[in-house]
């Protein structure tokens, strides 16, 4: 069944008005329209909900025409439809409810999927203030008997059963004791037909392949349907199909070469297997919480630190989509220093680790950490504030900026724990971004004050790069990048090592007056810069000596040094400056020096600093006025990798005659025979051999008993 023509207006209307008022900062429902199929269903309410009101209301098409929604009147039953409005952050969560049941639907039938709806109808939730309108969301209601089983929600994949399964439930009634879904063939069919379809019940937007858009919704959109495998295509063409000889170019051999049966790159990549259960799946699911514990008979690299709890001993990490977990597990072994962003609103004081009994790896044994706190000397470094209070209000709190975690360990176990916390006093109602540190490191329980190996003997993937200074410089042990926060002034910022393999961009702003003297502007750009490069010398392998100069150190190479003389003749003008040294450029070189017990070892060959100037000028508004400007320096690591074996240099054939070029024509005629050459890897090369010789044997015989042989020995 279809909606009355008016309501496919009124739904367009809607979807365009979701679409553009967040981006105005506007009320509006999230999704602006629903396709309901079952008993409940939910949507969001974001933007400025202080003092807004929802109401439901149940839309009649009364000669052709929707009437004009009235605001103002609260209406939270409305007939067999119930509303409930919940708030949450920021949001309030908007949910409509069926009060009858659909057993109606069903008493007199005795097929439990029938084709036409039980419920055909359009609801229409408004949120006003006054009697003003703010946003509305339209429900389509089309529900078929006994869809409750579907479970669905808005935004929440249901496992109701589509039109496939209706079919396969029918073929497979009278099968006691079965209640399967038969999966197409993987090697014929594609599982997942339609990826954009992500949500159950209702259509989703520029999803064409979506079959719970009804046509008019369809029409909204089809200009703008989600291209490639995500929008449905999952049995693209290729080029090589004989079919596509008409849609473009190809050579006039292409017709003896072409593939005649159809392909698809995408068969059998979702799932392998004949059926699956069509057991009833329920969102309200068990997690097992039970956690396996093997730290009393030692712990082993990877494996979690536990507690006397049995519980896992946490500490806030990064995840790999950038979001900070604050209830991840410390792996044993396996040093991290990371940044967390949070507000002070949402700020929760972790508990206190004095009170944590930790698990050293023996049989019944405890270690206990010992905690210093230190307090913070610059809020500027960690907290951003957002709003200034007039009045200091009730008492302030403690917020922990930094926690730094050293294990010591031995074999198997852990002997020691040592925590350094830094502690910032702040409002109890102070608000703004907090920027945390949290580090971990493990060291050998026999370990001084020495520098930690990055390696032995070659460099391992992550560990800090060795470095040392004999121009007098003391504590210098590496390179650096700088480790902003708050403000991302370079006053304030801190240092981090440059880690092996990693490259990494980094960098700092440095305040800047509109009358500036430019030499002193470049003096102090030069000193920021050259603070990340202290040393001389950079270590060749991880475990270099450092009173052994000899031992594998390498003379790092700086190109470009600047001097930060006077200024150029034609610089005196009041707010800009020439040649300011903005940009520092480490590229460090390695290579694979061999293996040691099949592990591969790695060296630094070299390393160059190189830096970039550029033109400073002060950033005016409407007005010049004398206040600081941010002026932004940066600096950027990069790791190349040089080939151990230097590739074979390109012969004057090969360099002439680009035709034979594999990589610059289609055609590569020095592999036309493929499998007999060192490129190959799909057989193993004796068998590539032999069905070769099979090949030539038959054409080889074929010609014997061609036609011309046949004549010349009858002759």
């Amino acid at each position: 069944m279809r909606l009355p023509p008016p309501v496919p207006l009124f739904l367009g209307f809607l979807l365009l008005q979701g679409v553009l008022r967040p981006l105005r900062g506007d009320l509006v429902f999230i999704p602006p329209v629903i396709h309901m199929s079952g008993p409940v269903v939910s949507a969001s309410l974001v933007g400025g909900t202080e003092d807004v009101t929802v109401s439901l209301t149940q839309l009649r098409d009364e000669m052709g025409l929707l009437p004009v929604p009235t605001c103002g009147e609260l209406n939270n039953e409305t007939g067999d439809w119930s509303l409930t409005v919940t708030p949450t952050v920021n949001s309030l969560e908007v949910t409509v409810r069926l009060k009858r049941d659909l057993q109606s639907c069903s008493s007199n039938e005795t097929d439990p999927f029938l084709e036409a709806p039980c419920i055909v109808q359009a609801l229409l939730v408004s949120a006003f203030h006054n009697t003003s309108c703010l946003a509305h969301l339209l429900i389509h209601v089309e529900i078929y008997a006994n869809s409750s089983l579907g479970q669905n929600a808005s935004g929440m994949k249901n496992f109701a059963p589509s039109q496939t399964e209706i079919r396969t439930r029918k073929r497979l009634e009278g099968q006691p004791g079965e209640n399967v879904t038969v999966i197409p063939n993987q090697v014929y069919q594609p599982l997942g037909p339609c990826p954009c379809n992500l949500t159950a019940g209702a259509c989703d937007i520029r999803c064409c392949c979506d079959q719970e858009c009804s046509s008019d919704l369809t029409a909204l959109f089809k200009e703008s349907c989600f291209p490639g495998v995500f929008g449905g295509d999952v049995n693209p063409p290729f080029d090589q199909l004989c079919s596509m000889q008409m849609a473009r170019g190809v050579p006039d051999w292409f017709p003896f070469l072409c593939v005649q049966l159809a392909n698809s790159p995408f068969l059998g990549y979702f799932y392998h297997g004949s059926i699956s259960s069509g057991h009833q799946v329920s969102f309200d699911m068990y997690l097992h919480t039970d956690l396996k514990d093997f730290s009393d008979f030692g712990y082993k690299q990877g494996d979690p630190v536990m507690t006397v709890d049995k519980a896992y001993f946490t500490i806030p990490q990064v995840s790999l989509a950038g979001q900070c977990m604050h209830n991840a597990p410390v792996a044993f072994l396996k040093n991290f220093d990371v940044q967390c962003v949070t507000s002070l609103e949402e700020y929760l004081e972790r508990d206190r680790i004095t009170s944590v009994k930790i698990k050293n790896g023996a049989m019944g044994g405890i270690v206990t950490p010992k905690v210093i706190y230190e307090e913070a000397t610059d809020l500027d470094r960690f907290i951003t504030i957002t709003e200034t209070l007039l009045s200091t209000g009730p008492a302030p709190r403690n917020v922990n900026v930094e926690e730094h975690y050293i294990f010591r360990w031995n074999n198997n176990t852990i002997s020691e724990i040592n925590v350094r916390i830094i502690k910032a006093e702040i409002n109890a109602q102070q608000k703004g971004i907090m920027t945390q540190r949290f580090t971990v490191k493990f060291l050998s329980y026999n370990s001084g004050n020495e520098q930690e190996w990055s390696g032995n003997p070659g460099y391992q993937l992550g560990k800090p790069v060795r470095a040392l200074s004999i121009n007098g410089t003391n504590n210098v042990t590496t390179l650096h990048l700088w480790y902003s926060a708050g403000r991302s002034l370079c006053s304030t910022a801190t240092l981090k090592p440059i880690l092996f393999g990693e490259n990494a961009l980094s960098g700092c702003l440095l305040e800047v007056g509109i009358n500036e003297n430019c030499t002193q502007l470049r003096e102090n750009a030069v000193e920021l810069l050259d603070s990340l490069v202290q040393a001389t010398h950079v270590a060749m392998r991880g475990n270099s000596n450092y009173n052994d100069l000899s031992d594998g150190w390498l003379e790092i190479i700086r190109a470009d040094a600047l001097d930060a003389g006077a200024d150029p003749p034609d610089s005196n003008v009041s707010g800009i400056c020439l040649d300011v040294p903005a940009q520092l450029n480490i590229r460090i070189l390695f290579s694979d020096a061999g293996a040691v017990e099949g592990m591969t070892q790695q060296e630094i060959l070299g390393v160059e600093t190189r830096f970039s100037s550029v033109t400073w000028q002060f950033q005016c508004g409407l007005t010049c006025e004398d206040k600081a400007d941010l002026f932004p320096i940066g600096a950027s690591v990069q790791f190349i990798k040089i080939p151990a074996q230097l590739p074979r240099p390109l012969t004057r054939f090969q360099i002439n005659f680009t035709e034979y070029d594999c990589n610059r024509n289609e055609v590569c005629w020095p592999q036309l025979l493929y499998p007999l050459t060192q490129y190959y890897r799909g057989e193993p090369y004796s068998q590539c051999v032999a069905k070769s010789l099979l090949l030539v044997s038959f054409i080889i015989l074929a010609v014997f008993l061609s036609s011309p042989w046949i004549r010349i020995h009858k002759d």
